[in-house]
């Protein structure tokens, strides 16, 4: 027989997975006695959580959400910080997503009703974007209204640094992008689609009436703010895209381009389509794959590795 502490942590980590357990079939998993389930549920009730016990030929246990957290688990800051931290995993890269949507909905299920709304009103929308640099810190107090703009669908009353007029927008999206937060609106005084930084989001008290929401150009709003953040002239492109064929494998190159296109051309080759704020940025980027390199056009990104050579030589020199 596992000790006891291991035992109860067994024991509530097969609660969370269904809604209801059979007593006899608690005991057979955890191959101890009916009598020591019984036990391992009132240790279980006296450390906080919610089990109750139903009737029938199958009586057994189910683990409710309480009317509070229960005691040496997480205070109501560290469960909203717990969800928006598994909400917006999916941008680390390291392929939890899942896991962490059946960690949110295993911590949701013991939360009181208090919180559970809070949580199931937190809609964030996470785009995966490497942070250039340390970003500025948001309050939760702000990510949590804002998100509840977003899910009630009302309109927010704003100051935004470091512009002096109060601004007027309908919220769609609460997003991360390279991170920061950014809320994702149409902008009632100006009329267009703007992204607002929620660390110069100061809020005004109370928010405007509801609305109708709009259709986000681009389908998504990961492809709305990767048109948005390149920068383009409205076109939803790079204003620089070039194409190359590298001496190297498709497989070395495509965990490294983001939005970019590469072909397998063979056993060491590849072709990449490739885009930047410039075509000097462009070279560059191209350049940091060890492999030879073939330009396939524009002309323009020909000229942009020649200058490259160039200050590369001198810098040698």
């Amino acid at each position: 027989m596992p000790k006891t502490s291991a035992r109860l942590l067994a024991l509530l980590s097969l609660l969370q997975t269904r809604r209801d357990w059979p007593g006899a079939l608690l005991a057979e998993r955890l191959e101890v006695s009916p009598r020591t389930v019984r036990r391992d549920i009132d240790r279980l009730r006296e450390l906080g959580y919610p089990i109750t016990t139903f009737k029938g030929p199958d009586g057994g246990y189910r683990l409710d959400a309480g009317t509070e957290l229960p005691p040496l688990l997480f205070d109501d800051e560290q469960a909203v910080a717990l969800a928006i931290a598994l909400q917006t995993a999916v941008t680390s890269g390291a392929g939890i997503e899942e896991a962490s949507a059946r960690a949110l909905n295993t911590v949701r299920q013991v939360m009181p009703a208090r919180l559970r709304h809070r949580i199931d009103a937190l809609q964030v929308t996470a785009v995966g974007r490497a942070a250039a640099s340390p970003a500025p810190q948001v309050g939760t107090e702000v990510i949590m209204a804002i998100s509840a703009a977003v899910h009630s669908r009302e309109v927010l009353r704003f100051d935004y640094a470091p512009g002096p007029a109060p601004r007027r927008a309908e919220p769609h999206h609460l997003v991360t992008w390279g991170g920061r937060w950014y809320l994702v609106a149409w902008d009632l005084d100006r009329e267009e689609w703007r992204t607002f930084r929620a660390d110069r989001i100061t809020l005004r008290i109370p928010a405007g009436p509801r609305f109708t929401p709009r259709e986000l150009p681009g389908g998504t709003v990961a492809a709305f703010l990767s048109a948005r953040f390149r920068g383009s002239d409205g076109s939803g492109d790079w204003p620089c895209r070039g194409e190359v064929i590298l001496g190297v494998a498709a497989a070395e190159v495509s965990p490294y381009v983001r939005d970019g296109v590469v072909e397998e051309l063979g056993l060491d080759r590849c072709r990449l389509v490739l885009g930047s704020w410039s075509w000097t940025g462009l070279a560059a980027a191209v350049g940091r794959f060890d492999a030879d390199i073939e330009v396939v056009g524009p002309a323009e990104l020909k000229d942009a590795f020649a200058h490259l050579a160039r200050r590369y030589a001198n810098a040698s020199a």
